[in-house]
């Protein structure tokens, strides 16, 4: 019975009546339930007799019905139909790929000017070449910019060959500094205008990430990430800050108030920023408020601080107070993230699209859009860091000590005490700082914990457990003020044992109903990339998670599994 219909796609044959009365192996295979299915109109309710060929949805996919009658029976055979999507759209069957140099400036800056035009040659050579085998059409459209189009039938090709062109640029050695390629592909648009939309915003995602890697955007929600292991493109470049401290002065003089607001658990980082923003503000005579819902121990000390101020005496407020002081001019600017649900106040971003955005940490998929301004730099060393900037190219503005000495300790904190991720400007800034009067032991006053909080974390350490040769991981068993922060402590402190390159730790929130999870790395393994498997994000060197309905053991063997698909991944 199933082997009279041999052809190699999901094959039925039907009487007159659209009983099925014959099926073969691949239809088996295909329909689980195939020998309860007893008519056609089952799995197909739309199906018309008659028609030599119709595109119908089967589930979630649609196919291409070829009907041929025969006698007494009608054969029936299902094609996936690849260019339409679940939701019935007609799909382009091209691939948008926009290829950036995304250091040009950089390695046009340190190459000798006699090797530069054979250098951009060799690239241009590489990327038309390339192209050219896989079929496709190749036009440079700008001095760093190449507009590539394919067959959409070769994604799978280039995900498995994992994009062969952005090493074969990488690894040309004519200059003093590699060049690197960052890759904005977009497919599965109802047009081929769509698909270049999404090539642009997944090669704008790709450069918020750092650069040098690859994003595919196949819809409004879904993307897939390549690369990114390697460092973040440093760009020493001052235009681009001036440009930014200018737009941002001119909302902030054109708005009748500021907001500034970090992210839940704030750290010195977050609050540091924000009380940059704040010098910057009254500056320019504006009343500025810091969406503050708890003082946790990791800002508490500067919290005091700037609590002595008497310019800070109503300055800092809940969600629920910004949310009934928020006015149509009110300009809203959000420091170190970039997610709307990590946010204080998830909601006044809603009710308002004056948003002003300073970040630091590789860009996901559902980051805040309705921006007016942002400064988005993977690059950068911190949210303070990118504040410091601004206060630098705004004439004028003077930060009290206590004010310059939290924005230091932002720096300090998120390097590890400038030992990570710190480029020229990350330097610069910190000098900038002292030379106004920021001091380095008032600093190191910030940084002091409770005893409980510090027994905490020398029992997380205690109790580390060494997986995957290279790769410690441990829980938080005690109850404390501030959970979250401290595991990020303890996931840092893990990275000081010998042969560690990745701490991850582990706290079980049972009145919230959820695991969190925090992640260091000394920069050989990608945390990002694992928190990022788990719904979370950060940076290349520091990220985490917060997974609900999920039991600690649970979420102790989904890490192993994701990292052992990441192993998997790096091999290739």
């Amino acid at each position: 019975m199933s082997g009279e219909c041999n052809i190699p796609f999901p094959g039925v044959r039907v009487n007159n009546d659209l009983d099925i009365t014959q099926y073969n192996q691949y239809f088996q295979k295909w329909i689980d339930s195939a020998p309860e299915l007893n008519n056609i109109k089952k799995l197909v309710p739309d199906y018309k007799q008659g028609l030599y060929k119709q595109t119908l949805p089967v589930g979630e996919e649609y196919y291409d019905i070829y009907s041929v009658d025969e006698k007494d029976c009608t054969s029936i055979v299902f094609v996936q139909n690849r260019n339409i999507d679940a939701q019935g759209h007609v799909a382009s069957n091209v691939l948008i790929c926009l290829l950036l140099l995304d250091n040009y400036a950089e390695v046009e800056e340190n190459t000798d000017e006699l090797r530069l035009p054979h250098l951009f040659a060799v690239i241009e050579r590489k990327v038309n070449d390339y192209v050219n085998t896989l079929g496709g059409i190749v036009r440079k459209f700008e001095r760093d910019k190449f507009l590539i189009v394919l067959n959409a039938d070769l994604l799978e090709e280039l995900k498995n060959t994992h994009f062969p062109i952005v090493d074969q640029i990488s690894s040309i050695e004519m200059g003093n500094i590699p060049v690197t390629v960052s890759l904005g592909i977009g497919y599965n648009g109802n047009t081929i205008s769509e698909d270049m939309l999404f090539a642009r915003s997944a090669l704008d995602l790709a450069l918020s990430r750092g650069g040098n890697q690859i994003v595919i955007k196949k819809s409004d929600d879904q993307y897939e990430y390549f690369g990114g292991d390697g460092k973040e493109v440093i760009k020493n470049s001052r235009v681009r800050g001036r440009v930014k401290a200018y737009g941002f002065t001119e909302l902030i003089l054109s708005s009748s108030d500021v907001m500034v607001m970090g992210h839940k658990n704030p750290d010195l980082d977050s609050l540091g920023s924000a009380s940059g923003v704040f010098s910057i503000a009254s500056f320019y005579g504006k009343t500025c408020h810091i969406v503050l819902n708890e003082v946790t121990s990791a800002v508490k000390p500067l919290y005091d601080k700037l609590s002595n101020d008497s310019r800070y005496g109503d300055a800092f407020i809940t969600s629920g107070e910004a949310l009934s002081l928020l006015k149509r001019k009110t300009l809203v600017v959000v420091v170190d993230t970039h997610r709307t649900m990590l946010t204080e106040c998830p909601e006044l971003l809603e009710k308002t699209d004056r948003i002003v955005l300073f970040d630091h940490h590789r860009k996901c998929a559902d980051s805040i859009e309705n921006y007016v301004l942002s400064y988005h730099e993977a690059y950068a060393s911190s949210a303070a860091e990118l504040i410091t900037e601004m206060i630098m190219y705004t004439k004028g503005v003077k930060p009290t000590k206590d004010e310059l000495d939290g924005l230091l300790a932002g720096m300090t904190v998120d390097t590890k005490n400038f030992a990570f991720k710190t480029g020229v400007k990350t330097f610069e800034a910190a000098s900038y700082l002292k030379k106004l009067g920021a001091d380095s032991v008032a600093v190191r006053r910030l940084f002091k914990t409770g005893f409980d909080d510090y027994l905490a974390r020398t029992e997380i350490v205690r109790g580390a457990e060494i997986k995957f040769d290279n790769m410690a991981f441990s829980v938080l068993e005690r109850e404390t003020e501030n959970p979250v922060v401290l595991i990020a402590m303890a996931a840092d402190e893990l990275l000081s044992i010998e042969g560690i390159e990745a701490g991850f730790v582990f706290y079980d929130d049972k009145e919230q109903k959820k695991v969190c999870i925090s992640a260091r790395s000394l920069g050989g393994i990608n945390v990002q990339k694992l928190m990022e498997k788990l719904g979370g994000g950060g940076h290349q060197m520091g990220a985490a998670v917060q997974i609900p309905d999920i039991s600690l053991d649970e979420a102790k063997k989904l890490l192993d599994e994701k990292i052992i698909e990441y192993i998997e991944e790096t091999k290739k």
